[in-house]
């Protein structure tokens, strides 16, 4: 389905709908109010739960959730809303919803940027990742992908790193043999919705003796530890799932940051390449 420029009325809720952390049904209550933007202020909770296909205390849990005290708070402040002028001179916003994700995304972009401009945090993680050995990179669920792509370009250059993208009872069974073999830092991508298995698996490398590097959605997430090195990097919210495109750059941020501090970094990329022209592995 195509999705057309995005009304005035529209704009304003996604607007309203920014920045707050929804669940899935949340998401799918907030999508529909933006396709029914104009309808939406004179709906009835239960017209709505219709409407989205969930139940009608998931619509009251939904206006709670963006600081409301109930849904017809949520609703009187849409009509009042309704009242005031859109930004813009005709109130519209010519970008669909498909372009409203990118431009947000490429905004948590520049604030990484913005962020980088202190280099200070990144070269220290770069230092206790380099450090490690073993080096045990953490991510599960929907930080797993972030966790698989670091630890596969980090085993290019640092001489052993172990992926623990798994939860379950052999997580811990995991960190404590890389403790044994001389670890002395663990990397973890911890991206929402944080699974309480990340927690638990943090707290025992923390009473392990690890230094904890987290790379998070934000300065406050869940997951952080008063000792931990802490670096945030917003998760894009405006789809169905979200978009994790600053959390990937802070990741290979990190890795150019932990080349710097292994010495033979450029011998070994070099060697790989050596290897893989000899064996054919890439289509040139």
């Amino acid at each position: 389905m195509r999705v057309g420029a995005v009304s005035g009325a529209s704009a304003r809720l996604l607007k309203l709908f920014e920045g707050h952390r929804l669940t899935p049904t949340q998401r799918r209550i907030a999508h529909c109010m933006v396709r029914r933007a104009d309808d939406a202020p004179f709906l009835s909770s239960v017209e709505l739960a219709e409407l989205a296909g969930v139940s009608q205390p998931s619509v009251t849990r939904f206006a709670v959730a963006l600081g409301f005290d109930g849904y017809p708070a949520l609703r009187r402040h849409l009509r009042e809303d309704r009242a005031e002028p859109a930004a813009g001179e005709d109130g519209r916003d010519d970008r669909n919803a498909y372009q409203q994700a990118v431009h947000a995304e490429i905004e948590n972009l520049r604030r990484l940027a913005a962020q980088l401009a202190d280099p200070a945090p990144v070269a220290e993680a770069g230092r206790l990742l380099a450090a490690s050995r073993p080096l045990p990179v953490l991510g599960l669920r929907a930080a797993a992908a972030q966790a698989r792509g670091f630890a596969y370009f980090a085993a290019k250059v640092h001489p052993d790193v172990r992926l623990l993208d798994e939860g379950g009872s052999m997580l811990a069974d995991r960190l404590d043999a890389a403790v044994r073999a001389g670890a002395s830092a663990l990397l973890c991508f911890a991206l929402p919705r944080h699974p309480r298995e990340v927690v638990t698996a943090l707290d025992h490398a923390r009473e392990a003796g690890l230094r904890v590097v987290t790379v998070a959605d934000s300065a406050f997430a869940p997951v952080a530890g008063p000792g931990d090195l802490l670096l945030p990097a917003a998760v894009g919210t405006a789809l169905s799932f979200d978009t994790a495109c600053a959390p990937m750059l802070l990741g290979r941020v990190l890795l150019e940051a932990m080349c710097d501090e292994l010495p033979d970094a450029q011998a070994r990329l070099e060697e790989f390449d050596a290897r893989a022209a000899e064996r054919g592995l890439f289509v040139e």
